[in-house]
């Protein structure tokens, strides 16, 4: 299924049907290299190989690369699974990348966010009743990814609250996962078997009155943003 963008071109809505871009490859496919890094993803902290590194594992190299990096950032990083998890949450919001929302929503639920802040962000809402690390972690995130630099106020809070190390890693997490969020979207690769499209397209909002980055219970009076 496709659905306008606004400017004559159409991008994909991913469901379990749809057809990927390129061949993800079965283990017993893989070469010795490729296979060198299938085996030490499956026995880390992943425990299977899904999303955007069946795609990078067409690259060996690349591949054993991403999935280090990856590990550091989603497991290892000062800010805690929680607050991790909300970044990520996010970041998938904001590129419509269903799997990797399908992925983490799941983890976020196990790290103790809370539902209504899940369920406003699956709107592309801003969460009421954020806690002040919520609240930093969310305006980061927000202004990244709208307008592609932070304020000095926020990058002041954030780093006077986590540290350097902190505000370090919380940019490196979101940019990691925009590479992520454009991997599946731009390869098509598909939810799992029976999984629906777990959000609504960021357009489909719109034209129902919701300008994403608003408070949750407050809809946009112009749809079109403008």
């Amino acid at each position: 299924m496709k659905i306008s963008n606004g400017d004559d071109r159409s991008v994909p809505s991913l469901t379990q049907d749809t057809a990927p871009r390129i061949p993800l490859l079965a283990p017993e496919a893989m070469n010795p290299a490729q296979r060198k890094v299938y085996d030490a993803v499956v026995s880390g902290p992943r425990g299977a190989m899904v999303g955007p590194l069946r795609a990078a594992i067409h690259s060996p190299e690349l591949a054993e690369k991403w999935q280090q990096f990856g590990a550091v950032l989603r497991y290892q990083t000062t800010l805690g699974a929680r607050l991790n998890e909300l970044a990520i949450l996010i970041t998938a919001r904001h590129f419509d990348a269903q799997f990797e929302w399908h992925v983490h929503v799941q983890a976020a639920r196990k790290a103790g966010l809370p539902e209504p802040i899940i369920e406003a962000l699956r709107l592309a809402q801003r969460p009421r009743d954020m806690n002040d690390d919520e609240s930093m972690i969310y305006d980061y995130c927000d202004q990244l990814h709208r307008t592609h630099f932070v304020s000095d106020d926020c990058h002041r809070r954030v780093q006077q609250r986590f540290g350097t190390v902190g505000v370090v890693e919380l940019t490196a997490l979101v940019g990691y996962y925009a590479m992520v969020a454009m991997t599946l979207n731009a390869h098509q690769l598909p939810l799992p078997e029976g999984v629906s499209p777990p959000m609504p397209m960021r357009q489909a909002l719109l034209a129902q009155g919701n300008q994403p980055g608003n408070p949750a219970g407050n809809p946009a009076s112009n749809p079109a943003g403008k």
